[in-house]
């Protein structure tokens, strides 16, 4: 067990408050917070879950999906138990939602995952599957061992970290994908039991952070996939981040606690991606339906990086991240 740094404890009640997420569960004695993963033992919080991994695996870095960063790489995936949301959609709620006792799961020490990384041929570690916030220490561990090995850290999140583990995070991450699930404060407290606002605020300071960024909008029949809903998304991107930054619509699929919705409609996702280029974005792409997901420069329409399905294929059109064909600066961080 590995005591968990972001926590405080009343010398009255013995409840600690994590810090870790903006949660910032008070946890009673013996009793876990709201992830199900730290717990509170004689007044001290503790991750139960370290090493404890549900998957490993090397996937395309396009999975994640990163298509910007290290594009054609293949990044070490890791991925634990339990969320600190409560997602009634949630498309991996066997392992977010509803999973056993820690202890009869798999573990896996950091420096193993380093090697097992470095020997599959990847470029980086991606923390992803389920919440990396909530395994804090054990990411964070990871990862310094592994950018020691020159690999990249890449965290897949619903940005619902605390601030003080978000500034701590943003010294080891290099990549990542947030997923940005509405834009609606309403639809993040009814479906999530969470708060749009502090997602919004990591994001900001992300993308200030200078680290890469790109974000996926799971769009939902009847919930958050009205045009109004999809402009508003666009223009936050637009006005608090930057025309440049990747979104991926991604079309859902009834699980969880939504087993009687309909899979998204294909156009659905199509207008969404239409009405994002009309208003300025530079980079759309759309996930979990066949579609021409190519990467092309914004400016000339030059086919930059070819995707079919996770194979892709880096043309060689782009020199210093610029359009060779017209000079357009471009968001791309490629292999080297």
């Amino acid at each position: 067990m590995f005591r968990d740094v972001f926590f405080k404890k009343s010398s009255k009640t013995q409840k600690v408050r994590c810090e870790i997420c903006s949660n910032y569960c008070k946890i009673k004695p013996d009793e876990y917070g709201i992830c199900g993963q730290h717990k509170n033992l004689n007044g001290e919080l503790f991750d139960l879950s370290y090493s404890v991994v549900s998957s490993l695996n090397a996937d395309p870095i396009e999975k994640k999906p990163l298509y910007h960063f290290l594009p054609g790489s293949f990044s070490y995936s890791v991925g634990g138990f339990g969320c600190n949301m409560s997602c009634l959609n949630c498309q991996n709620y066997i392992i977010s939602q509803y999973y056993d006792k820690i202890s009869d799961k798999d573990k896996i020490m950091p420096e193993s995952i380093v090697e097992n990384a470095l020997s599959s041929g990847c470029k980086s570690i991606s923390w992803t599957y389920n919440e990396p916030t909530i395994h804090f220490n054990f990411a964070k561990k990871t990862s310094l061992l592994a950018k020691r090995e020159h690999l990249k850290i890449i965290y897949v999140s619903n940005g619902y970290m605390s601030r003080e583990s978000l500034i701590e995070t943003l010294n080891f991450v290099d990549a990542f994908n947030i997923d940005l699930k509405s834009i609606s404060s309403n639809f993040y407290k009814k479906v999530c039991k969470a708060d749009l606002n502090v997602v919004l605020e990591n994001i900001k300071d992300i993308y200030n952070s200078g680290k890469h960024l790109e974000l996926t909008n799971l769009l939902i029949n009847d919930y958050n996939d009205s045009k109004e809903d999809i402009s508003h998304l666009i223009d936050f991107i637009l006005e608090e981040l930057g025309c440049e930054v990747p979104l991926h619509f991604s079309r859902a699929f009834p699980y969880y606690k939504m087993p009687n919705m309909e899979p998204t409609k294909e156009e659905t996702l199509i207008n969404a991606l239409n009405l994002a280029k009309e208003k300025g974005l530079e980079y759309v792409y759309l996930g979990n339906v066949p579609f021409d997901n190519n990467s092309y420069c914004p400016e000339c329409g030059e086919l930059l990086i070819r995707r079919n399905g996770y194979k892709t294929e880096d043309l060689g059109k782009i020199e210093e991240n610029k359009c060779k064909k017209c000079g357009k600066e471009l968001n791309f961080i490629l292999q080297n």
